[in-house]
């Protein structure tokens, strides 16, 4: 077998392999032993027939299509292991045949590879470092979210209703007094003010009292989600069945230390500035990070085959379903309401991926460059660090630990020193 390659279009290949006529025509006896069964000739038992036999029934290049599979799916790896230094292919090869007869067989193989990266300056940056800062208010944020999740309801009677009040309604609404899908329910909460409905329909009901029906006149949005209603004038008929008003419980050290075990309410303000403080710090010092790598990563150059692309987009519409399905739609339900082909919506995403993969391999760069790895004492020390996280000992924490989980410890080891040497490296103020 003898083989060359030379550089191709965006970041691919081409490998030429030539087969000798005896290597070409083990190819073809390998691909007749493998599919000999198949072939019927009068006179001889399936799976007995001899080739030339078959070659001069069938033709002689009955074998040709799988011989090609044979040859290739062994000579290609063959010059990939041979390569490893040169060649790192990240996609399936496209092969074609340059010549083919008795004597030999020429093929192409076109595969995407990894893109050669000209990193940018990667020292001596100005970086702004990003800040977030707790104040009263955040802290008060969640302390109200602690009271509104232990908040109860009670009826109202004797007044209209108000912006903040929860109702309870009927309601019929329709478009030139024809009904709609979807426009009619009963016994339906809604809170008052907080934009659950269409604009106007809320308004509508402020002011109502219990047991009075009302027609509310709204306009749909033009770009509502519904095409069939956007922009359509409606009449809503409106029946106010209950009115209740959210009762906050009194922030006291009882409650405070039943409901999150701090002793006192001042200790349960104190937790709280502590953990909100450690997640904007987490916060600043990923959106920093992420600078630092924009910045690089828009000094540099590398040509990024599409198989890249293709696959980091892959990955984003994967995500976009498992979190579709958390909400309860799929994807097909949530093409149909934005009104999206696949192709479009994963067109959407092509420049998010492009800068993904981009930022993904100038990491790689530098990382090689500067010969930033792991030992195995710093994933020793990674994995006890999270051990006691987790409150278990280092033999708990590792049991069924498998190499798929150890690989991502040391990664994130990897990433620690990469962002270190990065912070070391650059100025950020």
């Amino acid at each position: 077998m003898k083989y060359s390659y030379e550089a191709g279009e965006k970041s691919t290949v081409k490998i030429k392999i030539t087969l000798t006529e005896k290597e070409w025509t083990a190819a073809q006896q390998a691909a007749y032993e493998k599919t000999k069964a198949k072939y019927r000739v009068n006179g001889f038992r399936k799976g007995h027939v001899p080739k030339n036999v078959i070659d001069r029934v069938y033709g002689k290049e009955v074998f040709y299509e799988d011989a090609i599979n044979e040859a290739f799916g062994k000579y290609y790896y063959d010059v990939l292991d041979k390569e490893t230094e040169t060649i790192y292919p990240v996609d399936s090869p496209v092969l074609g045949i340059d010549k083919i007869d008795d004597k030999g067989i020429t093929m192409t193989a076109t595969v995407a590879v990894k893109p050669e990266v000209k990193i940018g300056a990667y020292k001596g940056i100005k970086i702004e470092k990003v800040e977030y800062n707790v104040n009263d208010d955040d802290v008060t944020t969640e302390v109200n979210r602690l009271l509104e999740q232990h908040a109860t309801q009670e009826k109202v009677e004797g007044r209209a209703a108000k912006n903040g009040d929860i109702t309870v309604i009927d309601y019929s609404g329709a478009i030139d007094g024809v009904k709609f899908d979807g426009g009619t329910a009963e016994n339906q909460n809604l809170t008052l003010g907080s934009g659950q409905f269409i604009p106007g329909f809320e308004d509508g009901v402020v002011g109502m009292n219990v047991g009075e029906t009302k027609d509310i006149n709204v306009r749909f949005p033009d770009e509502y989600g519904a095409k069939e209603l956007a922009g359509k004038d409606a009449v809503f008929t409106v029946t106010l069945r209950e009115i209740k008003e959210k009762k906050l419980p009194e922030l006291t050290d009882e409650f405070v230390k039943e409901k999150t075990g701090d002793e006192t309410v001042e200790a349960y303000k104190a937790a709280i500035r502590e953990r909100l403080e450690k997640a904007n710090a987490q916060r600043a010092k990923s959106e920093t990070e992420d600078k630092i790598i924009k910045a690089i990563t828009e000094t540099s150059e590398v040509e990024i085959p599409d198989a890249l692309i293709e696959r980091q987009i892959d990955n984003i519409v994967q995500n976009v379903r498992y979190q579709l399905m958390y909400s309860g739609m799929d994807i097909d339900g949530y093409l149909k309401y934005t009104g999206k082909t696949m192709e479009e919506f994963r067109a959407g995403y092509k420049a998010q991926a492009e800068q993904n993969v981009k930022s993904q391999l100038v990491i790689d760069k530098i990382l090689t460059d500067e010969k930033i790895d792991a030992t195995e004492e710093e994933v020793e020390a990674k994995i006890a660090e999270r051990a006691a996280a987790a409150k278990k000992t280092v033999e708990e924490y590792s049991k069924g630990m498998n190499e798929k989980q150890r690989d991502y410890i040391r990664n994130d080891v990897i990433i620690d020193k990469l962002f270190k040497f990065l912070t070391e490296n650059n100025e950020i103020a």
